[in-house]
Formats: C-alpha cells, structure tokens, sequence
C-alpha cells in the first residue's frame, strides 16, 4: 500500500468512525466502520492495532475543530464572564442543528464506562480541559469559589447537551439565564 493510499485509508476510517459513532454509539462493528470506509479489515488492522485506537484517533482528530468552534480565541479581550457566555451561545447554535446528538466527548465517556479505554480517555482529557477553561476564566472574573463554579457550569454545560441531544429540551432562551444566575451568585464580573 502506497503512503498515498495508506493516508486516504487511514482519513476514511476516522471520518467513517467519527460519523458512525457519533450517529450510532461506540458498539459501532468493525465491519459496518470499514464498509463505511470503503477499506478492508486487514488494511484497517494494518493502520490501528484495534477499534479502540481507531475510535480514540476519531475523537483526537476532532478536539481543534471542538476547541475552535465551543472557545473563544486566546486573544479574544473580552471579560471573563463573556467568554463563559459565549462557550455557552455556541453551545446553544450547536444544539439548533437538525443533527445535533449532544457532545460526542460526554457520549463517549457514558457508552465507555471504562476509563482505562482509549477513546475515554481522550474524552476524558477534553471534558477536563474545558472544565480547565471554566475554572480559569472564573478566577479571572473574580468568582469565590473558581473551583465550585467551574464544577456548576461543565453540569450545565454536559446537562443542556445531553438534553439537547436527545430532544428532551430546546436550549433557546435556556441556557444564558441558567449560567448568567450561576455567574451572578458567584461574583463572576
């Protein structure tokens, strides 16, 4: 197998497995991932010693575009209590989508169960720094318990997703009261 190919086939399988998992859940078979890839197993098993390494691939290759569409810039000046805001605004655009299943890092740390797995792992590792992000921005913005705060908001932020995802709920005219309280009774400016 050429690098050309070996490339092609290697960005098929995580496509195939960030779609597949993301619609149908982890259990996803290797079969239905490889057909959807349009490779073999063999060429698979060639390119990731399991399923678990390919599925953990999919969830990295995906954390930039995650981070860049949920973050506001490093440079972006704004007060910290508008940064939070606006995790939360894009969080809400995100969920208005007719595709919209929640956040895939959740999903794969409640269909996983196993923290040692690789794709939980990942997902583990981005839930984390997103809580990072809250903490961060709630010392800055003066909040007095940055680490309770922080806690709160990835609930709401996990909750709102889930329920979202599941067409539970409806986000709009949700979720910027909810955090807006929770900034307000923390202190966060």
């Amino acid at each position: 197998m050429t690098t050309e190919a070996k490339s092609s086939s290697r960005e098929r399988l995580l496509e195939a497995a960030a779609t597949l998992t993301y619609q149908d859940g982890v259990s996803i078979g290797v079969d239905a991932l490889c057909k959807a890839a349009g490779v073999s197993k063999r060429s698979m098993y060639q390119l990731f010693e399991s399923k678990d390494e390919l599925l953990a691939a999919s969830l990295e290759e995906r954390v930039s575009a995650f981070v860049t569409t949920l973050l506001p810039a490093a440079d972006d000046h704004r007060p910290p209590r508008e940064r939070i805001l606006h995790v939360f605004a894009q969080m809400e655009s995100q969920a208005g989508a007719p595709d919209f299943q929640g956040c895939r890092y959740l999903a794969v740390q409640i269909e996983l169960k196993d923290p040692s797995h690789p794709a939980s792992q990942v997902a583990h590792r981005v839930k984390a720094n997103l809580t990072g992000f809250f903490r961060t921005e709630a010392e800055q913005g003066g909040a007095r318990d940055p680490d309770l705060l922080a806690r709160q908001l990835i609930l709401v932020f996990d909750g709102a997703s889930a329920r979202a995802g599941i067409q539970a709920d409806n986000l709009a005219g949700l979720i910027a009261p909810t955090v807006t309280t929770l900034l307000d009774t923390a202190g966060v400016r």
